[in-house]
């Protein structure tokens, strides 16, 4: 499958063998890592990562994982670049590709993403913007994997706000076949015509992707229960109304029972535990939210390596 110097921008340009392969290399890449066999496939290569919202999770597993793949990472900040003082997204592009071998940028504005991967030579990682969030979703379908084994048919119910976490996994779960509820309050429900577009996708894998109000009703019968926070980064002045809104929003002991017996809990990280998500659940049997987080180092190596690599994986 050749994702050789492509983009990774959105879920919804990959095609169904792609997702697929990302996820057979990412299996592949984690064995090798746990075995203590070298895969340096990027060895002599560099990749810039741009980053103009902080991170935990993103920085260092895209940085360590650009270490184990041989290659050496650049930690770039708008504070620390001509990025801050205006430089435009297209100039940066076609200077960096003059350097680096990739580069990877998590920000506010999906639009200057587009626009960097337009003007850039080299391939372009979303790492997260205010509208998606491709290389978490490709993750949790990961770690699904792990858990259930087969994909396809499975019900991932998200219950939140209707924002980037919420628009990338419908993506994913249209391309591997899952069925997939958005619980959403009114005036957070995620972007229509992003469900139209996973709709259309979903058609050719037989998933179906649907969007209601009622978080119980959602979660009736789920395989994997998953949320995220009520005022992601940026949406910190409107944390007081966002928690009213979400009343009721929440996953806990009483939603997991109208689950499945063996429903599984994901989180995007990080957590406000008694907000989105109770203490007793992120802690108890059915979370796998610790797996969830360390799996970004090997899908995201799976991604840059599929991407940048020369040698057939």
């Amino acid at each position: 499958m050749a994702l050789k110097n492509k983009d990774l921008i959105s879920i919804h340009d990959l095609s169904v063998g792609e997702v697929a392969t990302i996820l057979d290399v990412s299996k592949k890449l984690k064995k090798k890592q746990k075995m203590g066999e070298p895969h340096e496939y990027l060895k002599g290569k560099t990749l810039a990562m741009i980053f103009s919202k902080a991170s935990t999770r993103t920085r260092v597993s895209f940085e360590t994982g650009f270490h184990q793949l041989g290659g050496h990472p650049i930690y770039m900040t708008e504070s620390t670049s001509q990025i801050g003082r205006g430089e435009p997204v297209r100039d940066t592009a076609r200077v960096l590709s003059r350097f680096v071998d990739g580069i990877m940028i998590r920000t506010f504005s999906h639009d200057a993403v587009i626009e960097l991967a337009k003007y850039a030579t080299v391939p372009v990682i979303n790492g997260l913007t205010d509208l998606l969030h491709p290389c978490q979703a490709l993750t949790d379908m990961f770690t699904v994997m792990e858990y259930k084994e087969v994909l396809q048919g499975r019900k991932l119910v998200f219950i939140g706000d209707g924002n980037n976490m919420a628009h990338s996994l419908m993506y994913a779960c249209a391309k591997v076949g899952m069925n997939m509820v958005c619980a959403s309050p009114k005036g957070y429900k995620p972007n229509e015509k992003i469900v139209a577009e996973a709709q259309e996708d979903a058609k050719l894998t037989g998933a179906t992707i649907e969007v209601m109000e009622d978080p119980m009703e959602a979660a009736r019968g789920a395989d994997v229960l998953y949320t995220d926070v009520w005022a992601s980064m940026g949406e910190e002045a409107e944390r007081e109304v966002r928690c009213k809104a979400f009343q009721g929003y929440q996953i806990n002991k009483e939603m997991l029972e109208v689950a499945r017996p063996d429903c599984m809990v994901l989180h995007c990280l990080p957590a406000h535990r008694g907000e989105e998500i109770t203490d007793e659940v992120i802690e108890g049997p059915h979370s796998a939210v610790f797996d969830e987080a360390e799996n970004r180092l090997h899908v995201q190596k799976a991604i840059m390596a599929l991407l940048m690599s020369d040698e057939v994986l």
